[in-house]
């Protein structure tokens, strides 16, 4: 892929498998189809791209470590850009993630924060360690109570359309990064691993992007540069990413903004700025970018072609980068 950056100042149940879109063969949920006609007018911009969402994570912190601010923002995003749904890379949930679909805590670090017109989208969450604590099974019952929280199973797939008019499409795939920290979770983590292999052989043949979201990074420059977590999140899925040209993974643990190339096809950013912040490292040769602010991610795609711009929470763009195939 050629990439152009731009700097700007300076579960088959809960436990199983979930798959929507036009895979077919992997899960025995419905297939179901994402139809992104356009409920309001920012929609109708056209930018040369087909597809578009924000991406954000640590973020459910009752408003506070500048969560608010980084909702508002997003809201003032989605307003004047185009937005079709909002991915969450885990960690929704602070201290303890949530003990049930009706914990008080989908109020005061979901429901009203995230209040704006233009985030009344899907939102298509992985779990963190945090949400681990409780009952991190609770969010994806809560998808039956909110209409905007879709997340069907700990791990499932989403193959979205680019152009309704011409072939193409997006395939994302939504991972469950905890338990591979776990001996004691191998079998699971074993199911999960053939399921994402199974998933990337059974993609359709219009596929034009393939982008994988778990809760870890495989690489990251900031505190968990070289910890456990990284190091064995990296073990375990970087050669599957790399056999089957996945061409982002994201992620976020880390809380802070970055842009990643290692060695191998697939280029990784971190999203985990949504609320408190973590260091960054500078000088690492594999970093393109890396800030320790509050704020998100945003992606645009279409079948050549995928921008992605850090924005803080004062709607600064810190960063800018294309891939291209």
């Amino acid at each position: 892929m050629k990439r152009r950056d731009f700097v700007k100042n300076a579960g088959l149940t809960a436990f199983g498998v979930s798959l929507l879109g036009p895979l077919e063969g992997i899960a025995d949920s419905g297939i179901t189809h994402l139809d992104s006609e356009d409920v309001s007018p920012r929609a109708a911009n056209d930018d040369g791209y087909d597809l578009h969402f924000m991406a954000l994570g640590d973020w459910g912190r009752n408003g506070e470590y500048d969560q608010t601010e980084v909702a508002k923002q997003m809201g003032l995003w989605g307003a004047a850009n185009p937005n079709d749904f909002v991915i969450s890379v885990g960690d929704n949930f602070y201290p303890k993630g949530v003990i049930s679909e009706r914990d008080p805590l989908w109020n005061f670090s979901f429901e009203n924060i995230y209040t704006a017109h233009s985030l009344q989208c899907d939102w298509y969450p992985v779990l963190g360690n945090h949400d681990y604590i409780a009952d991190p099974d609770a969010q994806i019952r809560y998808s039956k109570v909110s209409r905007r929280w879709c997340m069907p199973a700990r791990y499932y797939a989403k193959e979205m359309k680019l152009d309704k008019h011409k072939p193409g499409t997006v395939l994302f795939v939504f991972i469950d990064t905890d338990p591979m920290l776990f001996e004691d979770k191998k079998d699971y983590v074993d199911k999960q691993m053939v399921w994402l292999d199974e998933t990337f052989k059974n993609a359709s043949a219009e596929v034009k992007w393939k982008i994988v979201i778990g809760h870890h990074p495989a690489y990251t420059v900031g505190p968990r540069i070289k910890n456990f977590d990284t190091l064995t999140v990296r073990k375990i899925i970087t050669d599957t990413l790399n056999k089957y040209k996945a061409d982002l993974y994201l992620s976020g643990h880390d809380h802070s903004l970055q842009h990643l190339k290692p060695e191998g096809f697939t280029h990784q950013f971190i999203s985990g700025a949504g609320s408190e912040l973590t260091p960054v490292t500078t000088g690492i040769p594999y970093a393109k970018f890396q800030a320790s602010e509050h704020g998100f991610m945003y992606f645009s795609i279409n079948a050549d072609k995928l921008r992605v711009k850090a924005i803080n929470y004062s709607g600064k763009v810190l960063y800018e980068t294309e891939l291209s195939k």
